[in-house]
């Protein structure tokens, strides 16, 4: 059974799983589709071809589904697939994806948008990603899982942010960034691991040692970075740090999160 405010609009065709709650003064669109116990606090506009996964909790002022800020968008019909357990707070703007880009912008399952997130149109996000209020990923960026974006931090369109990588505050992102990397200062400058969130995960001391031993590579030994990277990946078995090598050194993949049946 279902709690929809009386105030609220939901538009014939909408597909409202069980359980949810829907506040007042929202807005629900003829293509969404709500999974189980979704809940919509006031005053939040979900639109668009828009798939919200179940346990999803948006808060209010919030506008998901919306068109692209492309201006080459002409009105395709693009989708929004958000994933489970996920919270996303007040004024967080996320839109479709656009036909030059793929048609899809997808996240993952128990992500946080803080209050005043932007993910715009095409962009391809993980689990346990955490952007911190007013952080926005532009058009086309991919962000791997247990990510840490901080509060008023941009990733410049098509880049890319690897697995457990932390991005500072007030940091502008013009570069793909490695995984377990720990991004900061005003143009983004690759500082160092993201030691904390490494030991939180429980990384092995050995792996953590033979991180440290490729970022040293990375950062400070001879030749172009790629061929760092392979030097890096040969000096260890680690997985976390042939995760690195294969993200400096592979084609960028957009499909690491597989559509949602």
């Amino acid at each position: 059974m279902s709690g929809i405010h009386p105030s609220a609009i939901i538009e014939d065709g909408a597909q409202i799983g069980q359980d949810c709650v829907i506040g007042p003064f929202c807005y629900v669109g003829p293509q969404v589709k709500l999974g189980d116990r979704v809940e919509l606090k006031t005053h939040v506009v979900v639109t668009g071809d828009t798939t919200v996964g179940g346990d999803t909790v948006i808060f209010n002022f919030s506008v998901i589904g919306e068109i692209p800020q492309d201006l080459k968008f002409g009105g395709e019909n693009t989708r929004l697939e958000i994933g489970q357990r996920n919270r996303i707070r007040e004024h967080v703007t996320i839109n479709t994806g656009t036909e030059g880009g793929g048609g899809v912008t997808r996240i993952g399952d128990d992500c946080l948008f803080m209050a005043g997130v932007h993910v715009a149109h095409d962009v391809q996000i993980g689990n346990r990603v955490i952007m911190v209020n007013h952080a926005g990923a532009a058009g086309h960026c991919i962000v791997e899982d247990d990510v840490i974006v901080g509060g008023i931090s941009g990733l410049h369109q098509w880049v890319r942010v690897g697995r457990g990588a932390i991005i500072g505050a007030l940091t502008m992102v013009p570069n793909d960034v490695i995984p377990y990397g720990q991004v900061q200062a005003p143009r983004g400058e690759l500082d160092g691991l993201n030691l904390v969130g490494l030991k939180r995960r429980g990384v092995s001391r050995e792996d953590i040692s033979a991180l440290r031993a490729a970022f040293k590579e990375l950062s400070g030994g001879e030749g172009t970075f790629q061929e760092r990277a392979h030097r890096a990946g040969k000096d260890t078995d680690s997985e976390y740090v042939q995760r690195i090598v294969e993200f400096v050194t592979g084609q960028s993949d957009r499909s690491f999160l597989t559509p949602r049946k």
